[in-house]
């Protein structure tokens, strides 16, 4: 037998080995299974390596845990919650809620949701105003600031912050910043250093000397998170960059969707926030009263639950939130998302209501950042089209929002996107809100921003040329792993 022959059959019996652990042992989605066997079907060589870098499960299921205490708490107020919900039901300080009381208990008992309905918000578009907001916040905390984002950019806005936060560090407040290794791999080795040699503290998220050969490359903390004094806190789509200010040559204008909420949903993003910081940093953060102050007044009336889901969870609690509100609609659903690429879950749930008659209207970018995200999306939209779904593209700048509003009475404002990667891959939290004043604003928005949008209709759809709708079909193939 010649080298050549040696090697081929070597490498042969990699592959079917590998074909079997993917198949047998990984257990994971069919979707998903079909896509690495493709990769390892067309690249012999190259698909080992990139499954070896990319197609490892996430193995710190066991280390991702709360601390005691949290854990007692939360799991004392699930308790109470469900004891409602099984006996006399939730009070709701809005009657017409009491038709998603099934979608409440769901998302309290597979996220440990804890529904409250006493918060206030404001939603921010601009990322302008929502820094300005932000640091206004930050100048005002009295304890703790905790804060975690994907992406920290080293320019105006990033060093902006990071002073702000110095200045209150030295103030004796305690100031944590968690961030993403592979969001910020551009970030410089000592950007934090003032931060740091002021008294705060950093910590990232599966840190490693070589990010992109790590075998945990393909799980990422994409949250967007800010609690400050544990009664305040910022969560959406922005990030920390110039970008998000709307300064980036290539998009211009960024439109995006991001929270302030003030209340006891706070709570549960402080709780998210000190699991990851306990997992990625060295330091073990117990649940002090001052980061849940009880004792906290609040004015508020809107009812919401923080819904969190990552690979670290046997269950996709963001996708079954956004089917749960899909199946929910009577009247319309509104998406904005940078990336459409839905589940089978997701898509059929989508062509259901289009079928019902629901106004299923769905808005995402004119312009990619990414080009193999965008032709697996519009791989996904003739289905829905051909039924009655309408598509806008987004052309005033780029669509990063990642927003559903429901009938007018709920909605959901997160970092979650309508794609597979955000449903099983990435860390993500997203602010499920019950009320009618934030679905109808957040609805006024989405037709405000279709004044900024071209509609692609199904027969505009069909009259693309040959080429790209080979290009998509094939990169749909890929889709449950991009």
């Amino acid at each position: 037998m010649s080298l050549l022959q040696s090697l081929t059959l070597i490498i042969t019996l990699l592959n079917i080995g590998l074909a079997a652990v993917v198949i047998f042992l990984e257990r994971r989605n069919v979707a998903a299974t079909w896509a690495w066997l493709m990769v390892l079907l067309f690249f012999p060589i190259g698909g080992f390596i990139i499954y070896a870098i990319f197609g490892q499960r996430l193995s710190y299921r066991k280390m991702y845990k709360m601390n005691e205490r949290t854990q007692a708490l939360l799991a004392q107020e699930i308790y109470n919650q469900r004891a409602v919900f099984m006996s006399q039901g939730v009070l709701f300080r809005d009657p017409a809620m009491d038709q998603y009381k099934n979608l409440i208990y769901m998302n309290l008992m597979s996220s440990s949701a804890v529904f409250t309905q006493n918060n206030k918000l404001d939603i921010f578009i601009d990322g302008t105003e929502k820094f300005e907001a932000l640091i206004n916040s930050i100048r005002s905390a009295k304890h703790s600031i905790h804060l975690l984002y994907y992406i920290v950019r080293d320019d105006c806005i990033g060093n902006r912050l990071v002073d702000e936060l110095a200045a209150k560090a030295r103030e004796g407040v305690e100031v944590r910043f968690l961030y993403d290794q592979i969001g910020c791999y551009r970030l410089p080795a000592g950007f934090f250093q003032r931060l740091i040699e002021a008294g705060g503290k950093v910590a990232v998220f599966l840190p490693s000397n070589f990010p992109y050969l790590h075998v945990r490359v393909n799980y990422r903390n994409h949250r967007k998170l800010v609690i400050i004094d544990g009664i305040e806190g910022y969560i959406g789509g922005i990030n920390v960059g110039d970008e998000y200010l709307g300064k980036d040559p290539k998009f211009g204008y960024w439109r995006d969707t991001h929270l302030r909420v003030v209340g006891q949903a706070v709570y549960q993003m402080q709780a998210l926030f000190l699991m990851d910081w306990n997992l990625a940093s060295d330091e073990r953060v117990e649940s002090e009263e001052a980061y849940y102050p009880l004792d906290a007044a609040f004015d508020g009336s809107i009812g919401i639950q923080i819904v969190s889901s990552g690979p670290n969870e046997p269950i996709e609690h963001i996708r079954n939130n956004y089917v749960k509100m899909i199946h929910a609609a009577r009247d319309y659903i509104y998406i904005q998302t940078p990336y459409f690429i839905p589940d089978e879950s997701v898509l059929t749930a989508l062509k259901m209501a289009v079928m019902s008659g629901v106004d299923v209207r769905l808005m995402i970018p004119g312009t990619p950042d990414h080009k193999m995200v965008y032709w697996a999306s519009y791989s996904y939209l003739g289905e829905l089209l051909e039924l009655g779904m309408k598509c806008y593209l987004y052309d005033k700048g780029f669509l990063h929002a990642k927003t559903i509003t429901v009938d007018g009475q709920i909605s959901s404002v997160g970092t979650a996107n309508f794609d597979i990667r955000s449903f099983r891959l990435n860390l993500e939290v997203n602010a499920v809100m019950y009320d009618k004043g934030t679905a109808e604003l957040l609805r006024s928005m989405f037709e405000n921003d279709l004044k900024h949008c071209r509609e692609l209709t199904y027969k505009a759809y069909r009259s693309r040329p040959r080429r790209e709708k080979l290009r998509e079909s094939l990169i749909r193939l890929l889709s449950p792993i991009l």
